[in-house]
């Protein structure tokens, strides 16, 4: 049997792992381990995953993930938030089976924790949590991103940190949780911090080039990239997602995020408290949108693939430096050129 299987091709079976001397090949007849070739896979899987499936360095059981018995609790953590995020059955053993922790997930949990401190400090220097932006000294801190200080570059990204009041901040940091930390656990902080960060800064830049008269703070447009490039992987991936309640689960996300635009809308061209400075913008979280859709959705769709390898990444980050590029000469000379009236600065 033994001799049979040294002497078999390796194209004739769905997949194959030997043991750690390479010395006994096992072939395994399970078409939904590896429902493709080695051939058909080898240009769309990374060097070092081709030769452990090849070679051998991993040992892939037969059973389905959802039959492993008597797992702890931080296995099951690990194999659910495969079926969350993974649409491919190999992938999710692979993850389970190499995921250890380390790094920990640490990046949009720091994210998050900073958010709530900045809100903390400045709810008890403003004494107010609803609707902090009422308050004559919300602007002036050196975080939000306004059109007079637009020259202050940090502003693009730090605005992220503030937010209008608790209820803007509750509603971004559960779908920041809920759906950054799974993501992250799957991808690592440099792709998820990469789609996040282009978010919140196609964010704030989307608003200097379309409501060039308002501020804009929160974190929406980091938070609106990761869901909805989420949201689009599992639509994309329909047949091959096994996350439970997908369709209900789906539209309370749906739901969320249009509560939230709904009420950046509501507040943006609500009277403002103290005229002439208008609101801040809800534009932000269509930036958010839009990377999500295009980078975002390539990341998430190349797990185990290096994203430098992958023609379509080069393209959307093409464009999206593009944008950054004409928006950053936007804001130097269409002001000017425009005659736009601003705001008076905080």
């Amino acid at each position: 049997m033994k001799g049979e299987a040294r002497e078999a091709p390796i194209n004739s079976s769905p997949a194959v792992a030997a043991n750690a001397e390479g010395e006994e090949i096992e072939v395994l007849e399970s078409s939904d381990i590896l429902p493709v070739a080695p051939e058909e896979m080898s240009n769309k899987r990374s060097n070092s995953f081709r030769r452990a499936i090849l070679q051998g360095s991993r040992q892939i059981k037969g059973c389905s993930l959802r039959d492993e018995v008597g797992l702890g609790l931080s296995q099951r953590l690990v194999r659910h938030v495969a079926y969350e995020t993974l649409p491919r059955e190999v992938d999710r053993k692979w993850y389970f089976d190499s995921y250890t922790y380390c790094p920990p997930p640490l990046l949009i949990l720091a994210i998050t924790i900073t958010e709530v401190a900045v809100f903390m400090y400045y709810g008890f220097q403003l004494d107010r949590l609803v609707l902090q932006v009422s308050s004559p000294s919300f602007l002036k801190s050196p975080l939000p991103y306004h059109p007079q200080l637009r020259a202050q570059a940090w502003r693009y990204l730090s605005y992220c940190f503030m937010h209008t009041g608790i209820e803007h901040l509750s509603l971004n940091m559960a779908m920041q949780l809920l759906v950054g930390v799974p993501l992250e656990m799957v991808h690592g902080a440099l792709r998820i911090g990469l789609v996040y960060v282009c978010g919140v800064l196609a964010g704030s830049l989307a608003v200097s080039v379309t409501d060039m008269t308002a501020p804009v703070v929160g974190s929406s447009g980091g938070v609106y990239a990761l869901v909805s490039a989420h949201l689009a992987n599992v639509v994309m991936n329909w047949s091959g997602m096994k996350c439970q309640f997908k369709l209900f689960r789906m539209a309370m996300a749906l739901v969320c995020m249009s509560v939230e635009f709904g009420r950046a809308v509501w507040l943006r061209f609500y009277p403002p408290a103290f005229p002439p400075c208008p609101n801040p913008s809800f534009v932000a979280h269509l930036g958010g949108v839009m990377v999500g859709l295009t980078l975002g959705v390539v990341v998430l769709q190349n797990y185990e693939q290096r994203l430098q390898e992958q023609s379509l990444f080069w393209i959307f980050f093409f464009v999206y430096t593009l944008f950054v590029l004409c928006a950053v000469f936007w804001n130097i000379f269409a002001y000017s050129l425009l005659d736009v009236r601003l705001p008076p600065p905080p």
